[in-house]
């Protein structure tokens, strides 16, 4: 039964890893930036807001500024023809099911976002960002085929990075920054109960396990920045890897309450980005972008959960590293338009083997298209929308992975698509 119940807690927190470290790391972090789907992020500086991507580009900005902006991102996800086999060892009553059209099994949310800069003299700028850079939020049905892997997962994270840049020569730009981000995971699935005579389980019973944590850690962020001519420019920003350490409970809802339910803590390390980005201006009126972006999704290489009542177990994870394509082009209406447009190449960071009903994301294109309208020198309005076309994902889960086998096997389709809507406030003082 021990061992029994050691997997269980292990399937029901390995969610949160992949809530945080899969396909809704949250790169909307600016409205000005989305609208040409990322493309010149880390060189383009054209507001505070880039600086979440690269600090050395806030030594473009004279004086003080602030920069308050939101995104909506409404995502929707169905999963079609979801089969699940629970063969567990010792139950001498598996359990098929099948579940046809489950629905959207997602919500839409908001993500705000806020900048601040000042300029300290003719070569130091300082800063100060507010983001959600990681945010989901997915459920099920409770009784649906794929309970024992999930039925609901809600990640909510908070980064404040305070950032100093610093204009080394007249071409080159450095920045750097501390991220100081809170997490916070509520997380539940079905669980089957164990037979405390026979070291199996409990025919045709049930329970729902819930596990609620958070943790406080921090990493860092560099950047440089180097104009080449006053119309070429190129940025680099890095992002390190965070090492979190969650801390909860498990607590289930009916004949496992007091026996298996504890306070729990899980290791998990989120991964560092790496971005190079390039601008020109063709002349006063068009200027164009792109953007290369790397997550290094490998370093995610296991999950360790330790209880209080003697869990301890490790469980293995498959994440790759993955890739970010965008390129972009502005044009200059006026001295107050600007319409922006882009286009990008998003990786999922992992394939159907390991893909969970939790994050069912896939293989992703960018269509974006933004507007500015600066209505004086003190303020500035940005719109940016995305439609992201996801490909069509499947779980493919058999049972034999570590973590796995109190869950049984899983397979199903989905579809996946997101709308996003970001606008953003600028003004200077």
């Amino acid at each position: 039964m021990k061992k029994l119940l050691t997997l269980t807690a292990v399937g029901t927190v390995l969610v949160c890893a992949d809530a945080v470290a899969s396909g809704f790391n949250l790169k909307e972090q600016s409205a000005a930036a989305q609208g040409n789907a990322f493309a010149g992020a880390t060189a383009g500086a054209e507001d505070i807001s880039y600086s979440y991507f690269n600090p050395a580009g806030l030594t473009r900005h004279k004086g003080t500024k602030i920069s308050v902006g939101g995104t909506w991102i409404a995502p929707r996800s169905r999963a079609k023809r979801a089969h699940a086999d629970t063969v567990i060892p010792g139950d001498d009553f598996p359990g098929f099911q099948d579940s046809g059209y489950t629905g959207d099994i997602v919500h839409a949310a908001v993500a705000p976002a806020m900048y601040m800069s000042k300029q300290l003299d003719d070569r130091f700028t300082v800063g100060l960002s507010l983001n959600v850079p990681y945010g989901m939020i997915t459920k099920y049905n409770d009784l649906w085929a794929g309970r024992f892997h999930g039925t609901l997962s809600k990640v909510t994270t908070v980064t404040l990075t305070p950032m100093v840049a610093y204009k080394a020569t007249d071409e080159l730009s450095l920045g750097a920054g501390f991220q100081m981000q809170y997490i916070k995971a509520t997380l539940r699935n079905g669980v089957r109960v164990p037979n405390p005579y026979t070291g199996g389980v409990l025919p045709g019973v049930e329970d729902k396990a819930r596990l609620e944590g958070d943790t406080f850690d921090i990493g860092y962020q560099l950047g440089a920045l180097y104009e080449l001519t006053p119309q070429t420019r190129f940025g680099i920003g890095y992002r390190s890897q965070i090492k979190h350490k969650l801390k909860g409970d498990i607590e289930f809802e009916g004949l496992m309450r007091s026996l298996a339910s504890q306070d729990i803590s899980a290791r998990l390390t989120t991964p560092a980005n790496l971005t190079i980005g390039a601008y020109h201006d063709i002349n006063d009126k068009w200027a164009v972008m792109a953007e290369f972006g790397r997550t290094y999704w490998s370093s995610f290489e296991e999950l360790r959960i330790k209880g209080d009542k003697g869990l301890d177990n490790v469980t293995q994870e498959k994440w790759k590293d993955t890739t970010f394509y965008s390129i972009g082009a502005s044009y200059k209406v006026d001295d107050q338009w600007k319409l922006r447009a882009g286009f990008a190449v998003d990786q999922s960071a992992v394939g159907q083997e390991y893909r969970t009903p939790r994050i069912p994301d896939a293989d992703r294109l960018w269509y974006s298209a933004g507007v500015e309208y600066k209505y004086d020198d003190k303020w500035t309005f940005n719109v940016g929308y995305t439609y992201i076309r996801a490909d069509k994902g499947k779980v493919m889960l058999y049972g034999f992975h570590d973590g796995d086998t109190a869950r049984g096997s899983l397979r199903a389709d989905y579809e996946n698509d997101i709308h996003i809507l970001a606008a953003s406030i600028n003004y200077n003082f």
